[in-house]
């Protein structure tokens, strides 16, 4: 045999695919090897009803049918030419998969011992010699093929046998999974129910108020009171129902009667004395005739999500007054701008009596009073400008002390309780002082016979989804305690509205706490109040924490200006009349040449037509159609270094951080001293950023 066929061979040993046990019955094959086409022919005829017949010329052919499956026998001739009998016998006896088919040899020489004996030793099975005998060759190849057939039909059994075994082991393990999952999900849903707010009960048709025969586990988690004491006493539950909510939960079980639901929502008393809300919900459940069994329903402690919407009412009643306040707080920015312009006018313009002079005086005065009481207004609609910084917490006991000590009187004494450690709060620091002001001096108002006012002030970590509705992180809180009267329950929920105060008519205007709640929001923070009974109350304010004092003085100084007195051309924008004739009177009175415009619009078609011979913008920020801070993009299209300067008497805060950095800001009401220096400020800075 060569060597290219042996290695044929040994490669397909390697790929060889196992017999066919699939359970498809096919018929056994028998490989007859001969180099004489008239033997092939003979053979195939005698055999044909016994198996299918592969005929292969040579060695080298067989081997390769045996490549391709299995046989019952092999009939194999010893001499052909190239690879005889015995090697091909060989081979096939060397390899795993074919080395157990019977082999046949067919000779028609050679039939002495010393060649049976070889052909044997080969792995022969038997001899037929040529000329074959039909019936001969037919009986010894049915045998062959009779026990193939049986083999495979036992092995096709054994298998049948094993899948069964192995289907049968793997629907018990599916069962037991199975019934392992199931467990699993009831143990989940138990621990779920118990872990939930919610009592499931049964309930039989009649009974005197309510007499539930069925409660899940964790009714005395939620109500504090074992079932077994709710079965001996059948009227505990009536007993403590909140007296508002009595008649109308009885009534409501009264019509479940006839509407065969019940769905009411109560107060309850639980054992340890506190009421909780509960949502009581029930169905009526009949048989498969419709007959009526029993009330199957659900008690839902709902406490917390109606403390949730409470919060969320009063949070969406302060946002609304908030606007509404930031909006009168705006037109009476206008009114008190042309007040006080008007007034500073006299001043300069007229030639007053002392008299006189003395009641113009007192009018600019209660215009001032007006000024800061909007500043308020704006505090609680937090929409004031603030400057925060870093605030060093210890820092302020003495500031405050100072500001209060003629204030408080000898009755009220302060008690600071502040860190060791330094601890900064990034906020505005004047803002923050007059905070804390006014909550001292709130507690000192309700203690009108004395006593000690607690100033503390710790750290807390606030981590995400708080019930602050604060973004997480880390905090200063302030912690304002007195010992005073408290607040009445029924008032609890008015006391951060703006003009709410429990003081008498003149005594006090009602914006001190909800300042302090506008600027500790604005700020980033909260604040909240809390009093029990007559036992004093504790104001606490949360402001961002912020570690460091540091302040980048070349960032937050403004440079220094040189007095400059001279002639400038102003355009002037404000949609207000009175507001622009006066702020025109007053530039006028300093000096200036103004040009007048009452829209955005009006302004550019002015820039467009004269703009060079314009120094500086002066703009309302609040304006229709056209904000000062699109007028400011647009005037800069056309001249790109004009200075400006916008008005603002309520904004934004967002929205005017947009404006470019070089811009100036100027509040209303303004005196003519800041608008003055504000705008030759803004030109000068102008001037320098061209130079440089």
């Amino acid at each position: 045999m060569n060597l290219n066929l042996q290695n044929a061979v040994n490669r397909a040993d390697a790929e060889a695919t196992a017999p066919n046990l699939s359970g498809d019955v096919e018929r056994p094959r028998v490989l007859v090897v001969d180099d004489d086409e008239r033997n092939l022919l003979a053979i195939e005829t005698v055999l044909e009803d016994v198996g299918d017949i592969v005929v292969a010329r040579s060695g080298e052919e067989a081997l390769r049918h045996l490549l391709k499956g299995d046989f019952a026998v092999i009939l194999l001739d010893v001499y052909m030419p190239g690879m005889d009998g015995y090697e091909t016998a060989q081979i096939i006896r060397s390899r795993d998969q074919t080395k157990r088919i019977p082999i046949v040899f067919l000779s028609a020489v050679n039939k002495e011992t010393e060649h049976l004996l070889r052909g044997y030793s080969m792995g022969a099975v038997d001899y037929v010699f040529k000329p074959v005998d039909p019936m001969v060759l037919r009986s010894k190849v049915a045998v062959f093929v009779d026990l193939f057939a049986k083999t495979r039909e036992i092995e096709r059994k054994a298998q049948q046998e094993q899948e069964l075994l192995d289907a049968n082991l793997r629907a018990n393990a599916e069962l037991l999974r199975a019934e392992q999952d199931l467990r699993r999900a009831e143990q989940r849903q138990a621990a779920i129910i118990e872990s939930l707010p919610i009592v499931l009960y049964l309930e039989p048709l009649t009974c005197d108020v309510r007499c539930p025969t069925f409660v899940s586990g964790n009714f005395q988690t939620i109500t504090g009171y074992p079932f077994a004491e709710v079965l001996q006493e059948p009227t505990l539950w009536g007993d403590r129902l909140h007296e508002e909510d009595r008649e109308r939960v009885l009534r409501a079980l009264e019509e479940r009667a006839h509407t065969s639901k019940l769905s009411v929502e109560y107060r309850w008393r639980c054992a340890n004395g506190s009421y909780k809300y509960f949502h009581d919900q029930a169905v009526l459940l009949s048989d498969p005739e419709g007959v009526p069994l029993e009330y199957a329903g659900t008690l839902t402690d709902v406490t917390e999500r109606r403390a949730l919407e409470s919060q969320l009412v009063h949070a969406q009643k302060m946002d609304a007054i908030g606007k509404l306040t930031g909006g009168i707080a705006h037109d009476f920015n206008n009114l008190l701008a042309a007040v006080l312009g008007g007034i500073g006018l006299i001043e300069r313009r007229a030639n007053l009596s002392e008299e006189h002079l003395k009641i113009l005086s007192m009018t600019k005065r209660a215009a001032d009073q007006g000024s800061e009481l909007v500043r308020r207004l704006l505090a609680f609609a937090r929409q004031q400008q603030l400057q925060p910084t870093p605030v060093d917490i210890a820092s302020l006991h003495k500031e405050v002390n100072d500001l209060l000590s003629h204030t408080l009187g000898g009755l009220v004494e302060l008690d600071w309780h502040l860190p060791e450690d330094s601890w900064c709060a990034f906020a505005d620091r004047s803002q923050l002082e007059l905070a804390l002001m006014n909550l001292v001096i709130n507690a000192r108002d309700a203690m009108p016979d004395g006593g000690t006012i607690t100033i503390s002030a710790d750290t807390q970590d606030i981590a995400r989804g708080n019930k602050l509705n604060l973004e997480p992180g880390t905090y200063v809180r302030l912690e304002v305690a007195d010992q005073g009267t408290g607040i009445p329950a029924e008032i609890a929920d008015k006391v951060l509205e703006p003009f709410f105060t429990t003081k008498p008519v003149g005594k006090g205007t009602g914006l001190g706490l909800s300042m302090v709640y506008g600027f500790a929001r604005q700020s980033g923070g909260t604040f909240s109040i809390a009093s029990e009974g007559k036992s004093g109350t504790k104001a606490t304010v949360w402001l961002p924490q912020t570690s460091s004092i540091e302040e980048d003085t070349a960032t937050s100084k403004p440079p220094k200006m040189v007095e400059d007195r001279r002639k400038l051309s102003i355009l002037l924008v404000d949609d207000h009349p009175e507001v622009r004739e006066t702020t025109a009177a007053l530039l006028r009175e300093l000096g200036h040449d103004i040009k007048e415009a009452s829209t955005g619009a009006e302004a550019l078609m002015i820039l467009a037509a004269d703009g060079q011979t314009i120094d500086v913008l002066l703009s309302d920020y609040a304006m229709p159609q056209l904000s000062g801070t699109d007028l400011l993009v647009k005037a800069r299209q056309l001249l790109p270094n004009l200075p400006a300067v916008l008005i603002t008497g309520y904004a934004d805060a967002e929205e005017i951080k947009e404006r470019p950095t070089d811009v100036a800001i100027l509040n209303k009401p303004f005196n003519p001293e800041d608008l003055a220096a504000t705008l030759r400020n803004s030109v000068q800075r102008a001037e320098i950023s061209q130079e440089q």
